[in-house]
């Protein structure tokens, strides 16, 4: 016969089944636990890659260590794209006016300069954005410190107060052209004008962005207020100790738009070869616009390159497709596979 357990066994049994089951329970909670854990830590990492190395993470071009020298040493903001160091410079600082309108910063105020390796040593070119009493005081500075100056003009009629633009350019290790300008950047902003102008008026509302971006055939970034379309000449080969000098580098053609859609400026500058200056002066001048400066930005370039800053006021898609208009005399053209 088949022995039955002892009737006292029984609730012993049942009480090492529940332990077992408590125990298998406590195991696959901490398992879970460390899961948990395991999956917290590895989103902690991911994260701080993405603030550490946003380069490496989406897949761009890390700084090289020597340029991130040069924003440390200088005490600037910038990025590196297209083997270019862009350092920001912009005149926070002033408020300025253009025909009665209060323009924000990234509408045209914002200076800057650009390195780019070349054979042996770096390239520097820049645009510094200056008030009439900072000219020669930064020029000097600039020439002091063996840098070349190549340009000296203005951007716009009617402003307040009067701004100029001042090229730079220079050759060096980065160290080296970080330390020549240096001195010239903190004569900027040093002595702010004593204005009791106007400040203008600010236009309110917003842009339609796209629609412009659709009318110029190229995308553009909104920055504040302001909506910019960037259009480089890569069809212009331009190079110097074996160094492209792209967009990043100021060989480009822009339009900075503010306002909202039915009221509306527009300002920006055409990069031209010699045979398409009085095209694009023709073209803009049918359509409306001002043109308020004709002149280079470099020296010893081959093909020379030829800038003109113009400015308009009227509904955002009219101006948008007057720039289109200039912008099709020239090489950079939009392609009918680029255009929307």
């Amino acid at each position: 016969m088949e022995a039955k357990p002892h009737d006292s066994e029984a609730p012993r049994n049942e009480e090492l089944g529940a332990a077992r089951l408590k125990s298998r329970g406590v195991k696959a909670k901490a398992s879970c636990y460390r899961r948990g854990e395991e999956s917290l830590m590895v989103r902690k990492l991911v994260t701080a890659i993405l603030l550490v190395c946003p380069a490496l993470a989406f897949g761009q071009t890390a700084m090289p260590t020597d340029y991130q020298g040069v924003l440390i040493a200088l005490g600037k903001q910038g990025d590196f794209k297209d083997n270019v160091l862009r350092v920001n410079i912009p005149r926070n600082d002033l408020k300025v006016s253009i025909g009665g309108i209060a323009t924000p910063t990234p509408f045209g105020f914002g200076g800057w300069l650009a390195l780019t390796k070349g054979n042996g040593m770096d390239v520097m070119m820049g645009d510094l954005v200056l008030t009439e009493d900072e000219v020669n005081p930064v020029m000097s500075a600039l020439l002091t410190n063996g840098l070349d100056v190549t340009a000296l003009h203005n951007h716009f009629f009617y402003d307040t107060p009067r701004i100029y633009y001042m090229h730079v350019h220079g050759h060096g290790s980065p160290s080296e052209l970080a330390a020549k300008v240096k001195p010239a950047l903190a004569l900027i902003g040093a002595h702010p004008p004593a204005s009791t102008a106007a400040a203008g008026r600010a236009i309110d509302g917003n842009l339609d962005g796209a629609a412009l971006a659709k009318i110029v055939g190229y995308d553009g970034e909104q920055n504040g207020a302001v909506f910019k379309i960037t259009i480089g000449r890569p069809d212009i080969p331009l190079n110097e100790m074996g160094a492209s000098i792209n967009a990043r580098m100021g060989l480009n053609t822009w339009a900075a738009f503010y306002g909202n859609d039915a009221d509306a400026v527009v300002a920006g500058d055409v990069a031209m070869l010699d045979s398409e200056v009085t095209p694009v002066l023709k073209s803009l001048r049918s359509s409306g616009l001002d043109v308020v400066a004709i002149h280079h930005h470099m020296t010893g370039t081959q093909p020379t390159v030829i800038f003109l800053h113009y400015w308009g006021r009227g509904s955002a898609q009219k101006l948008a497709a007057a720039f289109r208009a200039a912008v099709d005399q020239t090489g950079a053209r939009p392609k009918p596979s680029a255009t929307r």
